[in-house]
């Protein structure tokens, strides 16, 4: 069988996947889950795991978090970005975890749909924000004949629509959860008025699908 990263179990490993399993819908879990996957396979192929940056107990907690905003747990009074990155703070403040550790987790999750801004934040932004991209088919070359074990082991279950689900039912909460231009106010807008979104059409020319 291929090697694929392993899952950590330190006790906020298990406390952050706790959190992601108990309040996502187990599509967006799972990608969670690959999301981080991927983002470690990718800190390999760039061969910097062993920059004084790199962190893979911050890097599990900002990829596996990332979408807590798109959860049962975000109240949708603010962008979903914004209140998963609470939701993550809070845990890893609850275990201890310095502050200055926990804002660049923050930061990370914040801003991993911001494409042209989260690449020059530093690596850990970098790597959460192309960790979920590869998981859209961005930089698929990457992971190689990984790809079949990952996904046997976190199978999609129609990611990207059950994710643009969870988004748009947030965003849907107030205006300040979707402010236009921000990727939840988009992807509101245009379901709204098509009843399918850009991100799903895109998900057909994915290598993995949706």
């Amino acid at each position: 069988m291929t090697d694929i990263p392993e899952i950590p179990t330190d006790p906020i490993a298990v406390a952050a996947l706790e959190l992601a399993r108990s309040t996502e819908n187990p599509s967006v879990f799972n990608h969670s889950v690959r999301s981080f996957l991927w983002a470690t396979l990718l800190a390999d192929h760039d061969k910097v795991t062993g920059d004084a940056d790199y962190d893979p107990t911050l890097l599990f907690a900002a990829t596996v978090m990332h979408d807590l905003g798109a959860g049962s747990r975000a109240p949708g009074r603010q962008r979903f970005e914004v209140e998963g990155a609470d939701l993550a703070a809070e845990l890893l403040t609850e275990y201890g975890i310095a502050a200055a550790q926990v804002d660049r987790v923050w930061e990370a999750i914040a801003i991993h749909t911001s494409s042209g801004i989260a690449e020059r934040r530093g690596l850990l932004a970098y790597l959460t924000r192309e960790g979920v991209g590869i998981d859209f088919g961005r930089q698929a070359e990457v992971v190689g004949d990984r790809a079949g074990a990952v996904h046997a082991q976190y199978p999609r279950l129609s990611m990207v629509r059950s994710l643009v689900d969870a988004i748009v039912e947030h965003a849907a909460r107030s205006e300040a959860a979707a402010p236009r231009y921000s990727t939840a106010g988009e992807l509101l807008r245009e379901r709204q008025q098509d009843g399918v979104t850009r991100m799903e059409l895109a998900a057909a020319q994915s290598p993995w699908g949706s």
